[in-house]
């Protein structure tokens, strides 16, 4: 992202001098070394640190950038003591709720990304002090495994195991905020991912810290850094949300752009009405005369009256040659599938919710019924070429739906299992997809869980509930068209993604 790079930027320039302007009255930083020196000779004499091996000098092939002539290069121990923290064990027996209890510093005190540590979840009882390590506010504190090399500032006194390093000034003349920025920065990460190169565990070593070269400006210049870098960074913040803000539009795009399209759709607001189409109320009846033909017949079965629609289920207009009917009206067959006794003999596929994707219908994932109970399935639950099949159970996948195509089915047989619902649409009058993509769509999946019932733990949507939704139902030329336009838009969403 923009925000990360130009935050990069900032900092090494912040390091090299050119973010702020030199000054002669700053003075000179090898003045405040020898003033850092000075402290640091006076904690060893008091016997508050050790005393270290000299660190070698830094040489010219060392120096990885020019700085300003009133800075000098350092290496980080001789302006703090670097020190790995130690855990008390086992740590749980140390672990305590008492008021007097010492703040245990964690990893997940942390956050990442954040400056400071303020408080900690957990204390241990004074005894640990002797095996870990007392730090102080003030101190800065780096991450030492894992995400090595994360900088924080300390708020808190408290103790820390053997996952963080500390850098304990030597000198008050340190400024802790100039020095989290330069921890922060690429120059130093890439430094400290060199220190830990080839290392199966990627741990940060105390001694290679130490030895790590840094630029050191006069204490008045890191103050000035610390303003104008703390004054852009408000700023790539404000950036950086609105890359997010950004980011996230670009992603949800295609979806709401699909989802607009779909609706649009169902609103007769994606095709032109035309006189010659006809009227969706004729429709209607020419389909409650092929109902009743096929109950004469034999084929369905006779259903009790759906109720009539009222104005107030209505959810939005629809073109005056449309009409609005229940789902129930339009279809040969609408039944919840059937329990399967499963069999390893993979002959009799059953489609389960898991083979019904937003993606399509998908056989691969299909379990198989025992041949022996092949003959209990009515002619009527055995799958046909488009027939819906809608998820009717479940938290996850209530209301996820599909079409069944003979041609993604080798096996030339499929039923549906108790947590499907199978759809079939009289397709002389009604085009099956064109019920998919409104029963699919925005409106239809927005009430999804309003139409089930049940508890909070089993979601289910009742086939006397499907059968009641209403269909804003066009004429069957405009069906086609709608579906013809769908064809060509939607994958042009699917090509944004």
């Amino acid at each position: 992202m923009i925000a990360e790079q130009l935050k990069k930027s900032i900092l090494q320039a912040a390091i090299q001098g050119k973010l702020t302007q030199q000054l002669p009255e700053d003075g000179d930083a090898r003045d405040l070394l020898k003033d850092i020196q000075k402290e640091k000779a006076r904690l060893i004499k008091e016997g508050k640190i050790k005393k270290e091996k000299p660190l070698p000098e830094i040489t010219e092939d060392e120096i990885p950038f020019e700085i300003p002539e009133n800075w000098c290069w350092v290496r980080l121990g001789e302006v703090f003591n670097i020190a790995r923290g130690g855990s008390p064990r086992p740590i749980q027996d140390f672990i305590t709720t008492n008021d007097k209890g010492i703040n245990w510093i964690k990893i997940s005190d942390s956050d990442i990304g954040g400056k400071y540590i303020n408080q900690t979840k957990e204390k241990i009882k004074p005894e640990g002090l002797k095996k870990s390590r007392l730090v102080n506010s003030g101190d800065l504190l780096l991450t030492n495994s894992m995400s090595f090399g994360r900088p924080y500032i300390l708020n808190i006194t408290g103790c820390i195991h053997d996952g963080w390093l500390v850098l304990s000034p030597f000198s008050e003349r340190v400024d802790k905020d100039y020095f989290y920025h330069l921890l922060s920065s690429e120059f130093i990460h890439m430094a400290f991912a060199n220190t830990v190169a080839g290392a199966v565990v990627k741990n940060l070593n105390s001694d290679k810290v130490r030895i790590i070269e840094v630029p050191l400006p006069p204490v008045v210049e890191q103050k000035r850094i610390v303003e104008r870098i703390e004054e852009l960074l408000a700023k790539i913040e404000s950036l950086k949300n609105d890359e997010t803000k950004l980011e996230e539009l670009q992603k949800s795009f295609p979806k709401k752009m699909k989802d607009a399209i779909l609706q649009y759709a169902i609103q007769g607001k994606l095709t032109q009405q035309l006189p010659e189409d006809g009227d969706a109320r004729d429709l209607l009846k020419e389909i409650q005369k092929e109902k009743a033909q096929l109950i004469k017949e034999g084929k369905i079965k006779k259903e009790k009256p759906l109720p009539e629609i009222t104005e107030d289920e209505i959810p939005f207009e629809i073109p005056e040659n449309w009409c609005w009917v229940r789902l129930g009206n339009l279809c040969e067959y609408l039944q919840r599938g059937k329990s399967p006794i499963y069999s390893p003999i993979k002959k009799y596929p059953v489609i389960a919710q898991k083979c019904n994707q937003w993606e399509g219908f998908s056989i691969e994932k299909a379990q198989f019924i025992d041949p022996a109970t092949v003959e209990k399935y009515a002619e009527e639950r055995i799958l046909k070429n488009e027939d819906l099949m809608w998820n009717s159970t479940g938290l996850g996948t209530l209301g996820r739906i599909a079409i069944y195509e003979d041609s993604k089915n080798p096996y030339g047989f499929a039923v549906a299992d108790s947590h499907v619902t199978v759809i079939r649409m009289l397709k002389n009058h009604v085009c099956p997809r064109y019920i998919f993509v409104y029963l699919s769509g925005p409106y239809i999946q927005s009430i999804v869980e309003d139409l089930s019932s049940g508890s909070t733990k089993q979601k289910e949507l009742l086939t006397s509930t499907i059968e009641k939704i209403i269909v804003p139902l066009p004429p069957m030329e405009e069906q086609k068209r709608i579906m013809g336009c769908l064809e060509k838009l939607t994958p042009l969403c699917e090509e944004l993604r």
